[in-house]
């Protein structure tokens, strides 16, 4: 009810009966209680959808909607057309895993368990919908509704979708990785739509988020810069810098977008454990092998029946595991393990699961790190890291490796005009993470003579299995690019043959870039040696071609590495240009400068 009173002041008051009048009164009253009471559990504002849709995997006439709530309901669709006139249910999901824990920063929780003493479930649903019936070239207007148990519905922003693009089309991909809930992902995010306007895809090589099974770094983490809110342009961080505070939003990216993710180090959990916060179960990933060692000796114990079901969620629990990301995303060909080919207009786009967990490459007694083991667990094998070790393999002859080798082969990669690959370890990079060398750690045990025995790990360089096995089977492909991501840092290379390799990760931070004035920790009395400055993998850093920054002796830098400086790159499909940007995200008002470009043959 809606009282609007004649343009004069109060005279249709003074004729009111008094008895309607208080009436009158009493109506507003109650409506100022249901709007301003803290304390009432009526509320006539519904609570909003946990996300806004975001688009995944279209083909020639299809596309999957989906978005998030923190309710079951009763019905959720998507209803599409100019005058939304058709309508698709969507399936809905409970995602298994997503928790809250001391470290959380949602709700009121600002400081370290103060809501969340211990890691508590978050129910969240997943609702998706398939689109079909799309004509490729005409993109669509949609709007999802959510219908809670009470009947309420939520309905939310109208945006456009598409299908797979024709071959010839003009896109714009974005080409990003690395975002962790860092300082300056918000504001690169922003820039983005700023600078190019809608891009066509995301192409993200991977550490989407911090710790995956916490679900506020996904949805809404309180200092504003969860996952989805900087893609959809929700965010609210506010950027601090000795020039002033800048609010950044993000964009509104993957509402209208595919989004096309990689799995990275962040997005594997280690061991479940109810006692341990979520950062250490994340860094408590154990390898398979030993899992499944233990596995073998307890059978009996853990699995009388012999179910494989309960077989394969053991060793997922007790050794590592990537199921939020694979609820959150639900990859193409999942019986692949987390790598996956998909065609996106002239793109032919492999992803490869290839990452590992990071360790500490201190060599202090108490680190359990890259290295070494520590020195107060050397008795005690289940509480090992055993090194930088590899969650999937990708060495020549493995399974992975295989089904690269088929995927190459295929017509669909064949007939591609551009053949791209991409995974979250750098091929090539002068950033941290790409020492030591991407193999299995071979454990060293050495004696110091009185009885204390020391475990070691070394990585042999020749071993490397990116170097040695990946990359020249995708150079006898003919790949035009490898993009990776990991070091948080922007560098490119080009191999003999042509073959671009390009990590344009320093979107929210940097890690450094080491040079002759920054060298990675690596022991030095190993057995093995590990290059500690430039590309370990042989190729020199390309200059960028357009506006290289400038060291103190004006010689052009190869590398973009800051902490105030942001980099992004889009590679546009109808003229085969990656063009790199950067922006100072202590200036928010001024333009984004194109400081290197190449082109893919």
């Amino acid at each position: 009810m809606i009282l609007t009173p004649p343009p004069s002041s109060f005279p249709w008051v003074i004729g009111t009966p008094r008895k309607l009048w208080l009436l009158i009164l009493l109506f507003f009253c109650s409506l100022c209680l249901i709007f301003l009471s803290p304390g009432l559990s009526l509320m006539v504002v519904s609570p909003p959808l946990l996300t806004d849709p975001f688009l995944q995997f279209p083909t020639s006439n299809s596309v999957r909607v989906v978005w998030f709530t923190e309710f079951a309901g009763i019905q959720h669709r998507v209803e599409y057309g100019e005058k939304g006139e058709n309508v698709v249910g969507a399936t809905t999901t409970k995602l298994s895993r997503t928790q809250e824990d001391q470290r959380s920063r949602v709700g009121s929780q600002t400081e370290d368990a103060s809501v969340y003493p211990k890691p508590t479930a978050r129910d969240i649903w997943r609702h998706e919908a398939e689109i079909t019936g799309l004509t490729p070239g005409v993109r669509v207007p949609y709007q999802v509704t959510s219908v809670r148990e009470d009947q309420v519905e939520i309905k939310g922003d109208r945006f456009t979708l598409a299908a797979n693009p024709e071959p010839g089309s003009n896109l714009k991909i974005l080409l990003t990785s690395d975002f962790q809930l860092k300082p300056m992902t918000a504001a690169n995010l922003q820039k983005v739509v700023e600078t190019v306007g809608r891009v066509d895809a995301v192409f993200h090589a991977g550490d989407l988020i911090n710790i995956a099974d916490r679900a506020s770094e996904w949805f809404d983490d309180n200092r504003g810069n969860a996952f989805f809110p900087v893609l959809q342009g929700r965010a609210q961080y506010n950027f601090k810098s000795e020039s002033g505070d800048h609010v950044y939003t993000g964009g509104q990216i993957i509402q209208h977008a595919p989004l096309f993710p990689t799995v990275g180090n962040h997005e594997v959990m280690g061991r479940v454990s109810p006692e341990k916060d979520l950062e250490e179960q994340f860094l408590d990933a154990f390898p398979r092998e030993i899992a499944r060692r233990l596995y073998e000796e307890k059978v009996k114990e853990i699995n009388p029946e012999e179910s494989p079901v309960l077989r394969d969620r053991w060793l997922s629990d007790n050794s590592f595991n990537t199921t939020t990301f694979n609820e959150i995303f639900n990859l193409p060909n999942a019986e692949a393990n987390n790598y996956y080919a998909a065609t996106f207009g002239d793109v032919r786009l492999v992803v490869l699961y290839i990452t590992n967990i990071w360790r500490s490459p201190s060599l202090e007694p108490k680190t359990r790190g890259k290295y070494r083991e520590r020195a107060d667990h050397l008795t005690q094998p289940e509480q090992w890291g055993y090194g930088q070790h590899i969650f999937e393999p990708i060495a020549q002859g493995s399974e992975q490796y295989q089904w690269l080798e088929q995927e190459l082969a295929s017509s669909e990669f064949k007939k591609a005009k551009y053949k791209i690959v991409m995974f979250h370890h750098p091929a090539h990079s002068i950033g941290e993470h790409i020492v030591p060398p991407y193999t299995n750690p071979l454990q060293r045990l050495e004696s110091d003579g009185i009885g204390r025995i020391t475990v070691r790990y070394e990585y042999p360089p020749a071993q490397d299995y990116i170097a040695r096995d990946v990359v020249p089977l995708l150079e006898s492909a003919g790949v035009q690019l490898v993009f990776y991501g990991h070091s948080h840092l922007w560098n490119r290379f080009v191999s003999p043959s042509g073959m671009h390799f390009l990590e344009s990760s320093n979107v929210g931070n940097s890690y450094g870039a080491y040079t002759e004035n920054k060298r990675p920790q690596v022991p030095e009395n190993y057995q093995e040696t590990y290059a500690v400055t430039g590309d370990p993998n042989g190729l020199d850093a390309m200059i960028p071609t357009l506006a290289p920054f400038l060291d103190d002796q004006g010689k052009p830098l190869p590398y973009i590495a800051s902490n105030e400086i942001s980099a992004f790159s889009i590679f546009e499909t109808s003229t085969g240009m990656v063009s790199s940007y950067r922006f100072d995200a202590r200036q928010p008002s001024a333009p984004a400068v194109k400081f290197d470009e190449f082109k893919l043959k």
